[in-house]
């Protein structure tokens, strides 16, 4: 490692809301890493309410930094305060973004700290359960839509023809990707200055991939570097068998998986927007006694998202959600 790569100053930021347990191991294992490694961690704190900002107060270490949001902007409102707050307090190099559930494995950033950083502009994280496992709702993918051998594997056999493969994960190289999670997800700064930050108005899902495949779709170079390994301890939603809860979640995923298709697909939105609408409003199956409000929720979604429009208040969505 060259003296000048000791002096690259990452800067991790952490988006929480009311899981403080979560929030303390994570926190924990950031410290370990040394300053060489991790400069600073910015905690955007989505306005908890169960002692996460009284426990965020007895930290004492110099290189955290907190974020107190008035209300909850949901992730995508947390990401773009955090890495705000973190670009203009900071100076990092480097940025790396995670749920207050996700984080580095011990050697993460010291594998980040070895790579060849000149080739990209971002970096996609190996993400792991804490049992071993490919998480799969962090598995990077490649547009099928910009790539022609990934458009014909999606078409034979669905999702997994465009996401990264296991022996991917087993590689000892990187390699490109267009679209990721912001579990274990580092952005230069000179990206983030070309691009922006995430749109606050998303609130919940899908703010990560339209991001990066945003970044990707301006010129930016984003690389898999299984070398660089995180956890996710998502096991909280295990169990939920295709049910939406809270039920308002409804609204967010769809709206803005459909923003992501009409980044992805291009002119081809429109005929694929004729494939995924039957299957969305076929999941009012697995939502019995709550039909009428699971409809109400994915026609707004559907209007919306057609609309490009986002600018929507997250009390309205639950007052969609609460009306019989």
């Amino acid at each position: 490692m060259t003296d000048e790569t000791h002096r690259l100053r990452l800067v991790a930021v952490v988006v929480t809301y009311n899981r403080l347990e979560q929030l303390k191991i994570t926190i924990t294992r950031l410290l370990e890493s040394p300053a060489e490694h991790l400069s600073a961690i910015v905690v955007a704190d989505n306005a908890s309410n169960d002692g996460t900002q009284e426990w965020l107060e007895t930290v004492s270490d110099p290189r955290v930094y907190i974020e107190r949001l008035n209300k909850n902007g949901g992730g995508a409102g947390g990401f773009e305060a955090g890495m705000r707050r973190a670009m203009q307090d900071c100076d990092p190099d480097w940025l790396v973004v995670m749920d207050d559930d996700g984080r580095p494995r011990p050697g993460a950033f010291a594998a980040f700290h070895r790579l060849d950083l000149s080739k990209w502009d971002g970096i996609a994280s190996a993400v792991y359960f804490p049992s071993g496992e490919i998480c799969e709702m962090n598995r990077p993918s490649r547009n099928p839509f910009w790539h022609r051998a990934e458009f014909f594997r999606t078409l034979r056999g669905g999702r997994g023809g465009f996401h990264l493969r296991a022996e991917d994960y087993a590689s000892d190289q990187g390699q490109p990707i267009d679209v990721t999670s912001f579990v274990g997800f580092f952005i230069s700064r000179q990206a983030v200055e070309k691009i922006g930050y995430p749109n606050p108005d998303l609130f919940l899902y899908g703010d990560d991939g339209i991001y990066t495949l945003g970044l990707t779709n301006l010129g930016g170079r984003i690389g898999f570097e299984p070398s660089v390994q995180f956890e996710h301890d998502c096991s909280t939603f295990a169990g939920q068998r295709g049910r939406f809860r809270p039920l308002w979640k409804v609204y967010y995923y769809h709206r803005n998986l459909m923003l992501l298709y009409r980044l992805a697909a291009g002119w081809m939105f429109w005929p694929v927007l004729l494939i995924i609408l039957p299957k969305w409003f076929l999941k009012i199956r697995t939502h019995g006694g709550e039909r009428r409000i699971f409809l109400r929720l994915m026609w707004q979604a559907v209007k919306d998202g057609l609309r490009k429009h986002t600018n929507v208040e997250h009390d309205q969505v639950l007052r969609w959600a609460s009306q019989k």
